[in-house]
This record gives structure tokens, sequence and C-alpha cells, in this order.
């Protein structure tokens, strides 16, 4: 499908994050907070990590339990180690990307490999449709070389971690949910189009100087939530002083939402089950 854009998104609202301590003392910018989950749903939590600082992140996060989602994490700086008690292990560097199915129950835990330097990345939520919350847990590793990327002629550089941009297939696919998510870096004076379903939820993050989007700035570290207008087609990003930002769009399940911490299910009874379980051990255990 074409990537040229006749009728742009609009920004709906610009948005700071919240800063949180989360894991065993790791400082995060919460950039998805869960009064957004409807109005972007499939997207449950949005986390951004970005510290030269050991004592920000060294704790990192110790084991604890996931039910009913997918947790997307993408390293744009650092190394961190998952362990999960479905038996996965692997290390996420620099550029990479983990993909983890929770499904109808997984613990795992993620600690830093590294003690000084700087550690930045990113941890998107992905709602699980009622009809998988209960799959079986699943896992995998994306090193930095198995990310498709291209340049445009514009000279913009683009990661496709999932969904589709300019002919190019990304990473990852879901069927129900076609998520895209894209790391875009724009050269000053540059700028990009890319092709949005209509009826996809959207939001974009600056993490790297300020954007704008169809006139409107974005601001470092802020995040753009895109107008549903039904005619657009897509979303056209600029960068007079140069800028990068992630892009994430979905296809809402509009479905029920009962969240309890990590456990994202679609009824109270089904989070009450999900505790009852994890209490029972029946998440397993996570390696040391």
């Amino acid at each position: 499908m074409s990537d040229t854009i006749t009728k742009p998104r609009a920004v709906e609202r610009v948005l700071a994050g919240q800063s949180v301590m989360d894991g065993a003392g790791v400082k995060i910018n919460r950039v998805l907070t869960q009064a957004l989950q409807r109005r972007l749903d499939p997207f449950l939590m949005l986390d951004n990590l970005a510290s030269d600082q050991p004592n920000d992140y060294i704790a990192g996060f110790p084991a604890h339990p996931h039910r009913g989602l997918e947790t997307v994490s993408y390293m744009v700086a650092g190394r961190m180690r998952h362990r999960d008690s479905a038996g996965h292990e692997g290390l996420l560097a620099t550029g990479g990307v983990q993909w983890m199915t929770a499904g109808s129950g997984v613990q795992h835990s993620e600690m830093p490999e590294q003690e000084e330097g700087v550690m930045e990345g990113f941890q998107l939520w992905l709602n699980l449709p009622a009809r998988d919350k209960m799959c079986k847990p699943w896992y995998r590793d994306f090193a930095s070389e198995e990310i498709p990327r291209y340049t445009t002629d514009d000279g913009v550089s683009v990661q496709v971690i999932a969904g589709h941009s300019h002919g190019v297939t990304g990473a990852m696919q879901r069927a129900v949910t076609e998520p895209v998510y894209l790391d875009i870096d724009l050269p000053a004076g540059s700028s990009f189009d890319q092709h949005l379903p209509p009826g996809h939820n959207a939001f974009l993050y600056a993490f790297r100087g300020e954007v704008q989007v169809d006139g409107k700035s974005v601001p470092n570290q802020r995040m753009a939530i895109l107008a549903n207008t039904p005619d657009a087609d897509g979303v056209r990003i600029t960068a007079p002083a140069g800028g990068r930002v992630i892009l994430v769009a979905g296809k809402p399940l509009n479905e029920p939402i009962a969240q309890y911490g990590p456990f994202v299910m679609n009824t109270q009874a089904e989070i009450y089950q999900a505790v009852q379980d994890f209490r029972e051990g029946k998440f397993g255990q996570t390696a040391a």
C-alpha cells in the first residue's frame, strides 16, 4: 500500500508522561498511562527509561508475573537480561527487541547487564483479544540486525519493529491488533509520511529533539495522540531541526479492560482468578 499521504492526521493533544518508580526502584517516564487505555486501545502502557546514572536503573526488574497481554521491549541503548518461567532467556542489547506474549501466565525478570553508561529504551504493553488471553506463553528476541530498516530519499532512517512501512515488512505482525511500531530518525529539514488505517488508534513520542505533525509542535519527551479523522490516510512528520520518534498504531479491540497491576483481563472475575492462580504457583517459577 502506498505511503503517500493526501490527508494527514492532526494532533489531538500533546502530553507529558508521569515520572514513576517501577521494578526494584527503576526511574521511568510512564508515557501512556492507565487513563489513556480506552483512547489508545489496544495499547495499555508505554514506559520510557533513559538515564546515564546507574542508580536510576541498576536494580532492574526482578521476577514478576503477567497475564493477558504482550510486552514489547525495545532497547535504544544498553543491555538487559530476560529470564522467564517458560524457560526462555535472552539478552536485550542496543537496537534489539523482545516480544513476549504472557498469555495464560508467565513470570519474568529483566535485569541490567551493565554497571555504567547510558540505558535507554521503551516497553510497550499490547492488549490481547479475549480469545487469546489464555494462550500459551510465547517469546522471541530480535537482535538489532534482525529489525528491518530503510532510508528514504529525504534521508530519514526507519526501523520497522512491527507492521509495514513503505513496502518493508516489520519484524513482527499480529493479525487481530495489526500493530505498527516504527523508530523514525529524521535529519534536519526532512519530512516523513506513513500510511495508517483510518480505524487505528495512533500516537508518537519524540525522544530526540522536536518534530511537527500537521504543523503542530511535539517537543522532546512529549507524546502526541493523533486524531482519528475518518478520511485521514496517515501521518506526516517534519523535523525542521532534526528529531527522532517512535510511531505506534493499532486496531482497537473494543473489549472491556479489567486490570490489576500486571494482569489485564476482560472481567473482575478473571482478575480474581489470575491472582489466585499466581498465588497457587500456576505461573511457574522464574530463574534467578
